[in-house]
């Protein structure tokens, strides 16, 4: 069976839309909750891909998000062990920071909704043409500045970078496919949370788009099966039960 690895970097930023997605091709899924203190795995090799969830902070804001350096790592791993790589968010952002681009606790929110727009650089691409000229809800703490060789496949209304595809088996997107309105009414009950002060009115017009928003979600989840090869189950290393006597 196949198996993803997901990481959560705070209460209510899951998989959201996007699971019932992976249920349904029979995909499995372990959360990994390292702003809960736990230590990352360090091995690529029981997984056949890696999703990098929404997060609270930016991404360099080491006081609230310790655990970076050993994200960065397994993200490290996953690629030299060739498994694809889904960044959303706050993950995506971790993705141009592996690739060599520059992160920035500014500015600290970024939380709207734009038209995307697909570039020359994904004219080809499934997710870029899974989400051209569709209204997407864009949400993340901080930025990330593009190394000199990647470019964005996909552009909000104002030519900002949306998402990239830093190599075959990797996707960066700041826009936010998974997030359920009642995801984003719980980020307003987390206590202690950064927010917009426009969030109220994000989620009204979330849930205005809530029916064409799982439709959209739908499709960008068939575009990224389709680009990364998600159905092909990767070689796992075996599991040896050592008892020592």
């Amino acid at each position: 069976m196949k198996k993803f690895m997901l990481i959560q970097h705070s209460y209510s930023e899951f998989l959201g839309m996007i699971e019932k997605q992976l249920e349904s091709r029979n995909i499995g899924f372990q959360y990994q909750r390292p702003f809960l203190g736990v230590d990352l795995p360090a091995t690529a090799s029981q997984h056949d891909a890696l999703w990098l969830l929404g997060g609270a902070y930016p991404v360099n804001d080491e006081e609230a998000c310790p655990w970076v350096e050993q994200e960065l790592r397994l993200i490290g791993n996953f690629k030299k062990m060739r498994r694809p790589i889904v960044g959303i968010g706050f993950g995506a952002l971790l993705l141009v920071q592996h690739a060599g681009g520059e992160v920035s606790d500014e500015p600290y929110f970024n939380a709207y909704w734009t038209v995307c727009h697909k570039t020359e650089a994904g004219r080809d691409d499934p997710l870029a043409n899974a989400v051209d000229g569709k209204t997407m809800l864009v949400m993340y703490n901080g930025s990330a500045t593009l190394p000199p060789d990647m470019a964005p496949i996909v552009v909000d209304d104002n030519g900002n970078w949306l998402a990239v595809r830093p190599d075959d088996l990797s996707y960066g997107m700041l826009f936010r496919p998974e997030l359920k309105p009642g995801m984003i009414e719980d980020m307003m009950m987390e206590d202690n949370r950064p927010l917009p002060d426009d969030i109220a009115e994000i989620l009204a017009q979330a849930r205005l788009n809530w029916s064409v928003g799982q439709q959209t979600a739908a499709e960008i989840s068939l575009a990224l099966v389709t680009a990364l090869d998600l159905m092909t189950e990767r070689h796992k290393m075996p599991v040896f039960n050592l008892k020592v006597r």
